[in-house]
């Protein structure tokens, strides 16, 4: 093992000075779950009362204890070493840690599962960034930070930022001296609708993290779900800044991928766009999300060519971050079929257990990357779009920029009102399961019983082991 790693330049190198270019996936959907990931309607913290409410205490914590046990194992770590890859972030919600009603009182066993998985990771060679995805208050208002609001009152309320400073300083003393941890990701995605209280938020807590470990690389989003940054001005030390670079030709509804110099040279602009915080300070520039979704073989008579425009699309972003040597994780290492690099089998008993939720959930739109086709609903949501736009025409344009009025107003209406009223629907579904039955649905997401998507890891491994630092390279070193 070479030591902890820390930025030199625009490179992050080993103790050695030996250069580290790190590849991997995230685990999302994990400790910090997400509707699309495992098939939920709305939020995290709904989908877990519902639960605990439908399953009692006793049954509730079995199962989410073997959901993550089996989600994670040492099989997934081996197999991310085998396709070359070095590294996996790991998002995780703070409410394993701590609880709103008992602020700054440290949760120990929060870290039965991540300790379990760095371990894990750090045996085959594999580095973990530690992603904090979901904060107190919601850091952004959407469903992947736990928000059940519209709104990030983590920029409004001191205490949430304090909270957050003290929980890093809780995670930093844990890990400060573990040269597989290849640093900490404080805050994933932020939505700063002032843009400056960021930066400032940033200064905060690099401080705070330095005074319990001074060694770890710190790694910082960009503003507006890591795409923006207004009034960053300087660089701190040992930190890598964050782009998230998802394609629109990579989901429904925009356009397929054909490949034309026009395209390419619009996936390049994106992307420069979004890096040039890092180009002009001349740091390392880390991807820590992008990815297509793919088609459906039983949804979608044509799932064949969708997907194989989607690979080329994946593999054309590919090509542009080596160009620019990027260091990546895509999204997603593991789910029920949308995007992962494995995916739970429709065999299993996880997913014959809700299938017929999840047909009625993309019918009405109740998740942002799952649902599909619903002329009903478009009936409803269209023509009210319309008459929003035209009574109060700035609607399209409120931040976070990116969302448009139909984003809004189905993040409000669908995927958060009509979410909410179907939780214990959902939860019904495993209501009247004993123990032993809990545990074969949350063993549906174990290695060996998933299946592959062999397209998209065959073109990260080729990506992967094509630049150097890859995995063979550090797998080398770890074994010596």
């Amino acid at each position: 093992m070479a030591g902890i790693l820390r930025v030199s330049g625009d490179k992050i190198v080993d103790e050695n000075d030996k250069p580290v270019t790190l590849r991997g996936a995230g685990l999302g959907g994990w400790m910090n779950m997400e509707n699309f990931v495992t098939g939920y309607p709305g939020h995290e913290c709904q989908h877990r009362a519902a639960m605990l409410k439908i399953l009692g205490q006793e049954r509730y914590d079995f199962f989410f204890d073997k959901f993550l046990e089996y989600f994670f194992t040492a099989a997934d770590a081996r197999f991310l070493a085998s396709k070359g890859l070095n590294c996996l972030r790991v998002p995780f919600n703070y409410r394993h840690f701590e609880d709103d009603m008992n602020p700054r009182v440290l949760k120990e066993q929060g870290f039965k599962h991540l300790d379990r998985v760095v371990e894990l990771c750090a045996k085959e060679g594999v580095y973990t960034i530690l992603d904090l995805h979901a904060l107190p208050g919601g850091q952004n208002p959407d469903w992947h930070a736990d928000n059940v609001t519209n709104y990030a009152a983590f920029w409004d309320y001191k205490d949430h930022q304090d909270r957050v400073v003290w929980l890093w300083g809780q995670i930093a003393a844990r890990y400060k001296g573990n040269p597989w941890v290849a640093g900490y990701n404080p805050i994933n995605e932020p939505c700063d609708p002032e843009h400056w209280r960021l930066p400032v938020y940033y200064e905060r807590i690099e401080a705070a993290i330095r005074k319990v470990d001074p060694h770890h690389i710190i790694f910082f989003d960009g503003n507006t779900m890591a795409m923006e940054w207004k009034f960053f001005d300087k660089a701190l030390p040992n930190c890598v800044y964050n782009l998230h670079d998802y394609s629109t030709m990579g989901f429904p509804g925009a356009g397929q991928y054909e490949g034309t110099d026009e395209q390419k040279s619009q996936l390049e602009k994106q992307f420069l766009r979004k890096a040039e915080f890092m180009l002009k300070h001349k740091t390392p520039i880390y991807n820590g999300e992008f990815g297509p979704v793919y088609a459906n073989p039983e949804l979608e008579p044509d799932h064949a060519s969708i997907n194989a425009a989607r690979y080329e699309l994946l593999g054309e972003q590919l090509r542009i971050y080596d160009k620019y040597n990027t260091h990546w994780t895509i999204w997603l290492y593991k789910d029920i079929g949308l995007q992962g690099m494995l995916h739970a089998s429709p065999t299993r008993p996880y997913l014959r257990t809700i299938s017929p939720f999840l047909a009625r959930k993309r019918a009405l739109k109740l998740d942002a990357w799952g649902r599909g086709p619903s002329p009903q609903i478009d009936s409803l949501i269209e023509p009210l779009v319309a008459y929003i736009d035209s009574v109060a025409p700035t609607s399209k344009d409120q931040y976070p920029t990116p969302w448009a009025t139909e984003r809004q107003i189905i993040r409000l209406i669908n995927q958060m009102w009509l979410a909410g009223c179907v939780q214990e629907e959902f939860a019904g579904l495993f209501g009247n399961m004993g123990k032993e039955e809990l545990e074969e649905c949350a063993r549906s997401f174990e290695f060996g019983k998933c299946v592959q998507r062999e397209g998209l890891n065959g073109i990260l491994e080729r990506h992967a082991r094509e630049t150097s630092g890859g995995k063979g390279e550090r797998r080398a070193t770890a074994n010596t």
